[in-house]
């Protein structure tokens, strides 16, 4: 029985010994799980700090295997809620605080979404350039450069379009959510009461959103670095099982297109969907903050510090309408 071995070290098994006293506790039950892991993550944040050879220095095998076991792990998770703690009571001690936090995420999701949003003009314009080329120049290739210039297949310019949509698709989600621009399936929202609406708000980005991207995240990353490294990691496997993988691990990134002349830089689709998830993240958060403070302040504060885009005089009624 596991609550008859004997426990030694604290956070870790002491040497020699096969269970520490905290994962004993932590094994206890819901509650106890819970609770072990929020206090465990106190003393993950400064090992991580303290010892960043130890996850940080890719030449070293181990150290890859680690980041990688940790970048999906539970103790990454249990880190993250234990910051998100502090902050939301440091933010009800003080709101100025809490806005400040909401005015941060969304504007860098503003800027992010921004910027990218350009792929969409830059993925017509390379369209407009392969029809122009296969067409009336029949030419079979596109180079771009001097000198030695880059010089692919016109199916891989082809195929490259799925990435500036992947562009848009990934890193503007939280954009356009800033913005009002998702689509809306409204059955009762529109009726409700201010404070009815911010209790909707807050409760869909608590247990709609960030339950969300945080399994995507869970699938996400482990499905990236089964791409990018061999042998392959694994969701189920545990700390002890990666670092012996360690030994002969090297990377093998992804490089196979669908066509022979195809694309041939899917890896990046794997990136994006570990952005995504950030995203999404961080804007549940920020909804979830501007929700109770427009809350707390009444419908005068609704909208506050809100970045969003402008038509243009005499087009307020088509802002963030879609």
């Amino acid at each position: 029985m596991e609550n008859d071995v004997t426990c030694e070290g604290f956070f870790r098994a002491a040497e020699g010994a096969k269970l520490g006293c905290l994962d004993k506790f932590q094994d206890s039950g819901l509650i106890q799980f819970i609770f072990g892991n929020l206090l465990e993550a106190v003393y993950n944040v400064f090992a991580a700090l303290l010892n960043p050879a130890m996850w940080l220095n890719w030449t070293d095998p181990q150290a890859m295997m680690r980041f990688i076991y940790y970048g999906g792990s539970v103790e990454l998770f249990f880190v993250a809620f234990l910051l998100l703690i502090i902050i939301t009571v440091v933010g009800l001690w003080h709101r100025g605080f809490m806005w400040g936090c909401v005015r941060v995420i969304e504007g860098f999701n503003n800027t992010v979404g921004r910027f990218f949003a350009w792929a969409g003009l830059l993925m017509v314009l390379q369209q407009i350039v392969i029809v122009f080329m296969q067409r009336i120049f029949t030419r079979p290739d596109i180079s771009i450069g001097f000198g030695i210039p880059m010089q692919f297949d016109i199916s891989w310019f082809g195929e490259e379009l799925k990435l500036y949509n992947a562009l848009v698709v990934t890193l503007c989600v939280a954009y356009t959510f800033v913005q009002g621009g998702h689509v809306r399936v409204d059955l009762f929202y529109a009726g409700a009461k201010f404070r009815t609406k911010k209790i909707i708000d807050m409760f869909g980005a608590a247990f709609f959103m960030m339950p969300f991207a945080i399994i995507t995240w869970m699938y996400g990353w482990f499905f990236l670095w089964r791409h990018l490294v061999t042998p392959n990691p694994s969701a189920s496997d545990n700390l002890e099982l990666l670092l012996r993988k360690a030994r002969i691990l090297k990377w093998n990134v992804e490089t196979i297109g669908f066509s022979p002349n195809g694309f041939n830089g899917y890896f990046l689709f794997k990136i994006l969907l570990i952005g995504f998830c950030a995203m999404v993240m961080l804007q549940a958060v920020a909804t979830f903050y501007r929700s109770w403070c427009e809350m707390r302040e009444g419908e005068e504060s609704e909208g506050k510090y809100m970045d969003r885009d402008s038509l243009g005089a005499g087009e307020e009624a088509y802002e963030g309408t879609h």
